[in-house]
């Protein structure tokens, strides 16, 4: 790689194509579930039980990274990021392949196992985040900018994944295009990726931390969060800010196929709209706000906007009039994002934004561990309360916000 290069480019690219990976399966997961022509299960699964074995499917990820997430982030610590960054694509890697051959066999087990084991090495985004931290150590108030510049190469993968993911799964296009292919084309992504990091990352951290490492960290962190007079009110709302927000994301292309009769292709189309929202919020407003405005004030507003914006979703009574709706949720929690983050990063030491970053993702974990769970329920009384749940979660934790004293 040229010296000139950003050192920040390949860590944007890492988030571009895992994002992208990730995009290109929201609409191929629900289908697999809800279609009696796509589905993995036998025909004669309630739709009940459906929902709730969906819910449980989305859960399994968050709740292994729970458990791997903050002992790579300590490791990251410990070794590099780079290294922790390689373990991890690789996990994912192999997560994809299990799940086509899930799809393939109709195999719900090989299923579940392919979406735990890259949740266990999933721990990337603390990683990135970490990365960011070590080469903005000398200009701390850069970091809303970069954290926002993730968020757009996040945002560039969710425009073009979920149409690509569509597509891919619609054997109209390709006469041997089926479920399984997106996830074939997802495996070859993360493989680019992971060469692409190996040849082109420089690491990022200057000395090594002997920080404690055990897969039990997760608890110990939620203990150490709750613990930690300075810590626990920000970890307490990045806990119901994902809590909320995981509410709204894991079942809203559920919603939309259950009520509106949606296609693969559709679901791609309305989160490639969000993807563009999210590519303007966090390459463009963030960046001109963070200049003007502190990131501990900017929250105060677009967590409130955000948490009134999620349950209008389920208003309009025509799928495209959600459209007009949407670019306000993308706003509101591309904003929030990257200045929680920083939020978050700016209670932690030089030396110890790894171990940080990873008790703010034991926190995430926690928040998109349980909704999935929870909203499976839910949507068997009714599609919509998932959604709702999700908004005022969102709302407690601004209210939580707004009472904390930070440094």
């Amino acid at each position: 790689m040229k010296p000139s290069r950003s050192p920040l480019f390949p860590v944007f690219l890492t988030v571009f194509l895992d994002m992208l990976g990730v995009g290109i399966i929201i609409p191929v997961l629900p289908a697999l579930f809800i279609s009696p022509e796509t589905s993995i299960l036998s025909a004669g699964t309630s739709e009940a039980d459906r929902s709730i074995l969906y819910g449980y499917l989305i859960a399994i990820y968050p709740f292994m990274q729970f458990f791997g997430a903050p002992a790579l982030g300590a490791l990251s610590d410990r070794f590099g990021r780079k290294p922790m960054l390689l373990l991890s694509l690789a996990g994912t890697f192999i997560g994809y392949i299990l799940f086509a051959w899930a799809i393939v066999l109709k195999n719900l087990p090989l299923l579940f196992l392919s979406r735990a084991l890259p949740g266990f090495t999933g721990g990337n985004i603390s990683i990135v985040f970490s990365a960011i931290s070590d080469l903005t150590r000398h200009q701390p108030q850069d970091r809303p900018k970069y954290f926002g510049l993730v968020g757009m190469a996040f945002g560039l993968g969710f425009i073009l994944g979920p149409a690509i993911g569509g597509f891919l799964a619609d054997n109209t296009v390709v006469s041997w295009f089926n479920h399984a292919t997106p996830f074939w084309f997802t495996a070859a992504l993360t493989l680019i990726n992971i060469l692409l990091l190996r040849l082109n990352f420089r690491e990022t951290l200057p000395e090594r931390n002997a920080t404690a490492v055990s897969f039990l960290m997760g608890f110990r962190n939620i203990r150490r969060a709750f613990a930690s007079v300075n810590l626990r009110g920000i970890f307490a709302v990045s806990l119901l800010l994902s809590l909320g927000f995981s509410f709204f994301t894991t079942f809203f292309s559920y919603y939309l196929m259950h009520r509106f009769g949606l296609t693969e292709k559709n679901i791609g189309i309305i989160f490639g709209w969000v993807g563009i929202w999210l590519v303007f919020t966090q390459g463009f407003t963030v960046r001109r706000l963070a200049k003007k405005v502190s990131s501990q004030h900017i929250l105060r507003y677009s967590i409130l906007l955000l948490g009134i914006a999620v349950p209008l979703v389920l208003l309009p009574d025509n799928p495209w009039n959600v459209m007009w709706i949407n670019p306000f949720i993308a706003t509101f929690q591309g904003i929030t994002a990257p200045n929680l983050t920083t939020v978050v990063s700016a209670q932690a030491g030089a030396q110890e934004q790894g171990e940080i970053l990873g008790i703010n993702q034991s926190m995430i974990s926690v928040g998109q561990m349980l909704p999935p769970v929870i909203a499976g329920y839910l949507s068997t009384i009714g599609t919509s309360l998932p959604i709702l749940a999700g908004g005022i979660t969102i709302l407690l934790g601004w209210l939580v916000y707004i009472s904390l004293k930070m440094k």
